[in-house]
């Protein structure tokens, strides 16, 4: 498949543009929620931030006679504006839904039966405590792994986890943008990098939908930029909103992007339209690099791709015209292959070639605190502290997954996230060692690790699962004890980090009194903690002690942003290669100024990174030296059988993950997904709009309506995630829409650790 689509094309191409509206249920029903609300009147504004996803946007909370009636964004918060997105507004919908889990919960028939007895917390932590030192007694503490979704609360499970002496605990990470993580560190020594997205005058997106995996301020950014005249290409199997929005639009073969990166990469050298400055002064191994590249050509990469080799050249061109405010977007959760690491290594390096690192529109290092304060070599900001604990105890074994253990295939992946697919592979086979108990955080594994049967069936070996959450998600479905979380509406919590181009805090408040028996995660493990006998690692006694440790005992800031809902220091953004950033940054920050070189830039931290070289390496002396590629290769990977279609998906603005797919408001809004089927495909195969088929992969197979659309390959289906649901105790989005994971199978990406969203079906009418 070899096309192009402008934004002319796009306009006569009412086929897809109808298909992606299609998807969406009527926007009306939306109105429902909101009818017999106040809006008028005496009211109450309390200032938190949002958990219907991880963006976990500032907002503000309208109160009246007690009860949440509105939610929008903090307008004081500049990168959203006041704004949120659907999910943001329909926090009040899940707050009030009488499907959330009400109380503590023990399993009183067979494991997935769906009987509990209703306990008190005090009997779930005594049934919780006694299981797990079992366990801890006859297998070790080692075979407890401990899961959650990231966030704020992850660090009281870890503490709890380490002071238990487990070494496995895990993030969703390896099933979204770990080999992005990955990449960003074996380049720079850091992952903590972000994009300029407002301000970009070229912006290449492989596969990343900023209009539907919404992000809101990097959507408004990108949004931004398209007003002030940017440019926005987007490469994806299928058409998206973001595409949708875009200037052009390339239907690439799924597992190819590689190939396109490195034809690009191959022209800005053999023209040297790459900034060679930058590249001198800044980079490590570009001789390695260049001679690696010169089989990569836009003849070569056509071939693989779909894409005309005219238009891989002038995409390239393009980019070198617009540098450095010339960005690739180096990825989310993509159509991925094993080959992940080497696609986001070759989308950063690219990004090095344009020398948009710390300049406007480019990308630049996260400026947290930490950062700040060792750039001047002094505390001039202040960062969030902690409370003194025990040691921890030492770990009896390495961890499951060899995350961070040298010598073992994924020691390139950050401990504190692993590989959590490893949990079930351990579970099943018993290696390197027995897993008997998972503990499972405001994470939903058998709704967002591939290949769920598996996953189901790995839990039912276990001797315990517990499970924190709102609602009876699929994982809770099966555990022996249910632990109900306070909502984000509920519960007062600590300092969350919200860095970027200048450093900031947030801070979550109460909005409104717990509508059932549910409680703060930070009350949870504290309290469980003290039944195990493990309560000197939670010293704390309340939220205000939590806040005012972390704040450096500054009480003062700690009312600062209660009123304000955020800390900020009044930084304008920081960009260390440009004159007018450097300059203000230096008018704040007097200990700066000395830093300042004769180019009026800071340059100190691209030349003292923490890569081996101390510099940015486009050849990564790690990846060299662990399994002798120091730059991306080129390896074709096999997704799909010749007598199969490709299956993609991705995700849906109204919708996270496995997270809001049964909050009444977004139900209504997206009840089910649809497997979408390009015209031709569908007519070979005897398919209408609206027909059930059976789709099925080596890994299993799973029915659902089609959305028959010119909205993707002939060669390829996609679907939205996160529908499907296993869970009746979801009642509303039970079993509804198309499931992604029944089909995509249980991997591990080499190096990066990452799971595979492609992978091959065929499909049969019903």
């Amino acid at each position: 498949m070899n096309k192009k689509f402008t934004r002319r094309t796009f306009l006569k191409w009412s086929g897809a543009a109808a298909a992606t509206i299609a998807a969406v249920p009527a926007l009306p029903k939306m109105i429902s929620w909101a009818e017999g609300a106040s809006l008028e009147g005496s009211a109450d504004f309390v200032r938190s931030y949002c958990e219907m996803c991880t963006s976990r946007c500032p907002i503000q909370a309208k109160v009246v006679d007690g009860k949440t009636v509105l939610i929008n964004g903090n307008p004081d918060w500049a990168a959203t504006g006041g704004t949120v997105c659907a999910r943001g507004g329909s926090g009040f919908s899940q707050l009030y839904d009488p499907q959330r889990i009400q109380k503590p919960m023990i399993r009183a028939g067979e494991r997935g039966e769906g009987k509990w007895r209703e306990v008190s917390w005090d009997e779930a932590y005594a049934f919780i405590a006694e299981k797990m030192g079992a366990i801890k007694t006859k297998y070790g503490p080692e075979a407890m792994a401990f899961a959650n979704r990231g966030g704020t609360h992850m660090a009281y499970m870890v503490t709890l986890a380490r002071a238990f002496g487990t070494p496995n605990t895990f993030t969703h990470e390896a099933t979204c943008p770990q080999a992005r993580t990955v990449a960003l560190n074996a380049t720079f020594g850091t992952p903590a990098l972000g994009i300029d997205y407002g301000n970009v005058k070229y912006l290449l997106s492989l596969g990343r939908n900023h209009f539907e995996g919404i992000h809101v301020a990097q959507a408004r950014g990108v949004m931004n930029a398209l007003s002030k005249g940017g440019k926005l290409v987007s490469v994806d199997p299928r058409y998206s909103i973001t595409s949708m929005k875009a200037h052009e639009w390339y239907p690439i073969k799924p597992g190819t992007d590689l190939a396109l990166m490195l034809a690009i990469n191959h022209v800005l050298i053999r023209d040297r339209l790459y900034d060679e400055d930058f590249v001198a002064r800044y980079t490590d191994g570009f001789e390695v690099l260049k001679g690696s590249i010169t089989e990569y050509t836009p003849a070569w990469a056509e071939k693989q791709t779909g894409i005309k080799s005219t238009d891989i050249e002038r995409i390239a061109k393009e980019l070198a015209g617009a540098k450095p405010r010339a960005v690739v977007d180096w990825g989310w959760r993509t159509q991925t292959t094993p080959e992940e690491f080497e696609l986001r290594r070759a989308i950063v390096i690219t990004n090095m070639l344009l020398g948009n690192l710390e300049v406007p529109g480019g990308t630049f290092f996260v400026k947290s605190p930490a950062f700040i304060n060792g750039l001047v070599g002094k505390e001039v900001v202040q960062d969030m502290k902690g409370w003194k604990t025990p040691p921890f105890p030492a770990p009896g074994k390495p961890r499951l997954d060899g995350a961070g253990v040298k010598g073992q295939p994924n020691f390139m992946v950050p401990p504190a996230d692993g590989v959590v697919q490893t949990i079930p592979e351990a579970i099943l086979t018993e290696q390197p060692y027995p897993v008997k108990g998972w503990f499972v955080l405001r994470y939903n594994p058998v709704a967002t690790i591939p290949h769920t049967q598996r996953v189901m069936d790995a839990i039912k070996k276990l001797d315990l699962l517990v499970v924190c959450d709102i609602y009876m998600t699929d994982t809770a479905w099966m555990a022996d004890v249910v632990l109900p979380e306070s909502t984000y509406l509920e519960r007062d919590e600590g300092f969350n980090a919200s860095h970027g181009a200048v450093p900031g805090f947030t801070l979550r408040q109460q909005v409104v009194k717990p509508v059932y028996d549910t409680k703060p995660h930070w009350e949870i493990f504290k309290s469980l903690a003290e039944k195990m006998g493990l309560g000197s690692y939670f010293p704390y006694h309340s939220i205000d002690e939590i806040r005012l440790a972390q704040m450096g005992g500054r009480a003062d800031l700690v009312k600062e942003t209660k009123d304000k809902g955020f800390l900020s220091f009044g930084f304008k953004p920081v960009f260390l290669r440009d004159k007018n950033s450097v300059a203000a940054f230096a008018a704040k920050v007097p200990e700066a100024a000395s830093l300042v070189n004769e180019q009026g830039i800071i340059d100190k931290p691209l030349l003292n990174l923490k890569t081996a070289s101390k510099k940015i390496e486009l050849l990564s002396s790690q990846a060299q030296a662990l399994f002798g590629r120091g730059v991306p290769v080129y390896r074709p990977v096999k997704l799909a059988e010749e007598n199969q279609l490709f299956f993609v998906q991705g995700k849906t603005a109204l919708h996270t993950n496995g997270h809001t797919h049964n909050v009444p408001w977004l139900f209504d809004l997206f009840p089910a997904a649809r497997l979408w089927i390009h015209p031709e495909t569908a007519a070979k195969i005897g398919l209408k709009d609206g027909d059930k088929v059976e789709y099925e992969s080596s890994t299993g197979k799973y029915q659902a309506k089609v959305l028959i659309t010119a909205g993707v390959r002939p060669d390829t289906t996609f679907a939205y995630f996160g529908f499907g649901r296993t869970s009746p105790g979801l009642k509303r989005a039970y079993q509804q829409g198309a499931n992604s994971n029944m089909v995509l199978p249980m991997a591990v990406a080499p190096v990066c650790g990452t799971t595979l969203q492609t992978t091959g079906i065929t499909i049969r009418k019903v």
